[in-house]
């Protein structure tokens, strides 16, 4: 029987396990082309095959037994069709987000293996000069927690007219501005538009201080008055960048305006 499978060698075709093939034999799923009236053996087609593969690929998309048995049930072939063409796109999209969870995962691990072998956080202010840099300031995000930080780039993308988004791309760099009691979260734009949150910071010294997130305004206050005192500078906006400190942890590297010499 050179066109059949036995239960074992389907369950390793199909990438699943022998007891998954009985159980939809016992419900009706998928039922095996060829059994032995006297050994009760079971023999599946290359047919069957396929409709276990279609099996695992829809079930791979959150669907439930009782979905796909419908859906394999459909008379109508453009049913059939329209609802594949779906799972199809579903799947792109699935495959996306794994992709930019993917990317994101990299990123902080160069970024922990950058950290180990650079700079040690510094005990007190200390003098940074910065270039110029664009920011696109949050309409909504006033600081980063656990949810919005993870996937902080696409609240910037989802807040862009759909029209521009192809305009925009942002270091992985998030941020807190501050000015006049009022604050946003902020990504750094690496190219951009035109939108009406766009906050060019200026390039020049910026008096700089590590901290956390419970000694942040303290720290802020001491650039402050540091800057007024030692610099005669009167900063109109303060930033908190956000430095990534272990898997759902972060610090800040707080930085005060000083001017350009």
């Amino acid at each position: 029987m050179e066109n059949y499978f036995t239960v074992g060698e389907t369950a390793k075709i199909v990438k699943t396990t022998s007891e998954t093939l009985r159980h939809y034999d016992r419900i009706g799923l998928v039922k095996p082309s060829r059994k032995e009236e006297w050994t009760g053996y079971r023999y599946y087609s290359k047919q069957d095959i396929v409709r276990l593969n279609t099996i695992r690929a829809l079930r791979s998309m959150e669907l439930s037994l009782g979905e796909i048995r419908e859906v394999l049930e459909y008379d109508d072939l453009q049913k059939i069709v329209g609802f594949l063409e779906r799972a199809e796109r579903k799947a792109d999209e699935k495959i996306a987000e794994l992709q930019y969870c993917k990317a994101k995962i990299q990123l902080a691990r160069k970024d922990y293996e950058k950290k180990r072998q650079g700079r040690q956080p510094v005990d007190g202010p200390f003098l940074q000069e910065f270039p110029e840099r664009v920011i696109l300031l949050s309409h909504t995000l006033e600081a980063p927690t656990l949810e919005n930080l993870w996937d902080y780039l696409r609240h910037f993308y989802d807040q862009i007219d759909p029209a521009e988004r192809e305009w925009y791309d942002f270091e992985d760099v998030a941020g807190i501005y501050t000015r006049e009691g009022s604050s946003r979260l902020f990504a750094v734009c690496i190219r951009h538009g035109k939108a009406q949150s766009l906050l060019t910071l200026p390039a020049g010294a910026y008096l700089c201080a590590d901290c956390t997130e419970e000694n942040r305004g303290a720290v802020v206050d001491g650039l402050m008055r540091t800057a007024r005192q030692a610099y005669g500078a009167e900063p109109e906006f303060t930033v908190q960048l956000i430095v990534v400190s272990g898997i759902l942890q972060w610090n800040y590297q707080a930085q005060v305006y000083l001017g350009n010499p």
